[in-house]
């Protein structure tokens, strides 16, 4: 015979007052693996395409070596100091191409706004006699093709 609980006491009423305390709170928390708002990559935007020259002040790579999140250069030009958004570090490793303080490059890429920041997305990055494409003329990423 199966126990049906009674919530007319206190103890009863306690225990549901819980389980649905506990429902509520798992169906409006996030999903797991989903990615918190305002977290989704920045788009590639063709109609803020412009070219840029500078000078490379750092580059940053995703923190604990993960190697399928973004690399970036910080560029200094005329304007300041632009936070540019390479491609996964992991394609920067296989086209074998380093950046370090001090190089002059240019760059076209897209001018966006990410979490109230501006940025650049480059689509292609040259480097003396080298030239890094990251991403086709529509902004697609080229980095999607290599696996």
């Amino acid at each position: 015979m199966h126990r049906v609980p009674h919530f007319g006491s206190s103890v009863g009423r306690w225990k549901l007052a819980l389980l649905i305390a506990c429902l509520t709170s798992l169906s409006t928390a996030p999903c797991v693996g989903q990615k918190p708002p305002g977290t989704s990559p920045p788009k590639y935007d063709a109609t803020t395409e412009a070219k840029i020259k500078g000078v490379v002040e750092e580059l940053k790579l995703p923190p604990n070596e993960n190697a399928k999140d973004v690399a970036h250069l910080m560029v200094k030009n005329d304007s300041g100091v632009i936070d540019v958004y390479l491609c996964p570090k992991s394609f920067l490793t296989d086209m074998g191409i380093e950046f370090n303080k001090g190089d002059e490059i240019s760059l076209t890429g897209s001018k966006v706004k990410h979490d109230e920041a501006d940025l650049i997305l480059a689509r292609e990055v040259v480097k003396g006699s080298d030239t890094l494409v990251l991403r086709d003329d529509k902004g697609n990423p080229v980095w999607n093709w290599h696996r």
